[in-house]
Formats: C-alpha cells, sequence, structure tokens
C-alpha cells in the first residue's frame, strides 16, 4: 500500500504532462520533485527555457505540489529571472495561498491528500532578446526545511491577446 502512494505522484505528474503538452500555447514546463518531500532553504531549483519570438507576450506560472501535512496555508517564494547574457531581468518575492487561511480547506486539485496549484506569477512578460532564460525559485519561509512541500515547477506560455 505505502508503494501505491509513492507512484501516485508521479502517476499524476505524468499524467498532468501529457495533458499539458496538447496544449499549443505551451512554451515550456517542468517540475522538480524534492527528496523526503520537503523544500530545504538551500534547494534552489533553476529552470532554463528557449524564447525563439520577441514580439511575443508571455505567461510564467510556477507549479507547486503540497501534502495536506504541510504546516502552513500560504508559502513565501523568491523568483530571479536571468536573460541570455546572464543579466537579471527580475527579481521578485511571490506570496501563495495554498489553503484557505480561515477553514484551511486547501485550494488547488487533489486527489487523497495530495494537492497541485498553478499560480500565475509573471503576467504579459516581454523577453527582449532570443536566447536561453533561467529562472531560479528559493522558498523564503521563516523555517529552514519545509516538509509537505513535494515540487516546484514553471511553466511558461504564450499569454492570450487582450479582448477588446
Amino acid at each position: 500500500m505505502l508503494k501505491l502512494f509513492r507512484v501516485l505522484p508521479a502517476f499524476g505528474l505524468g499524467l498532468t504532462l501529457l495533458l499539458t503538452a496538447c496544449d499549443p500555447s505551451q512554451v515550456y514546463e517542468k517540475n522538480v520533485d524534492f527528496d523526503n518531500y520537503t523544500w530545504s532553504v538551500r534547494q534552489k531549483p533553476a529552470f532554463t527555457f528557449d524564447i525563439a519570438d520577441t514580439t511575443q507576450r508571455y505567461d510564467v506560472y510556477f507549479n507547486i505540489r503540497n501534502a495536506s501535512a504541510y504546516g502552513y496555508y500560504n508559502l513565501y517564494l523568491k523568483h530571479t529571472l536571468t536573460d541570455p547574457a546572464n543579466k537579471q531581468v527580475s527579481q521578485l518575492l511571490h506570496q501563495m495561498i495554498l489553503m484557505d487561511p480561515q477553514t484551511g480547506e486547501p485550494r488547488g486539485k487533489g486527489t487523497g491528500d495530495i494537492y497541485d496549484h498553478q499560480f500565475l506569477a509573471l503576467r504579459n512578460q516581454q523577453f527582449h532578446q532570443i536566447g536561453t532564460y533561467k529562472i531560479v525559485l528559493e522558498q523564503y519561509m521563516r523555517q529552514a526545511q519545509l516538509p509537505g512541500l513535494m515540487a516546484v515547477g514553471v511553466r511558461v506560455s504564450k499569454a492570450k491577446a487582450a479582448t477588446p
């Protein structure tokens, strides 16, 4: 039974990737799993993606997977985005609400006690150079180890055109 619970998150992630592979607006998506379902302050996952069209605007999302055992209703996460010349484009601190602060009910999509969230972090981002960009994510909570956080990821997709 315990083995089944270890396989289910991988199956869910695989299914998610399969379903998003059909999305023509998606440019990039990758998730990184944490050992022992704990995000250490020393772990700073880095994601690299290529931009070929500088006239297009993009939306950048952060993916978070947590277990219901995660001890907080929110997550502070800092991103650092660098361009192909390794020059910093942006650095922001984001607060993501994973559970309702009053009821404790989990937000996001879930199966059992595992919940997936996708937060729009950078809306209508314009990349001024063609090439490979890098985004580094850091957990920015007051605790060095965050048990219950299973994975983090980045999704980049073409922004939808504004409707008049």
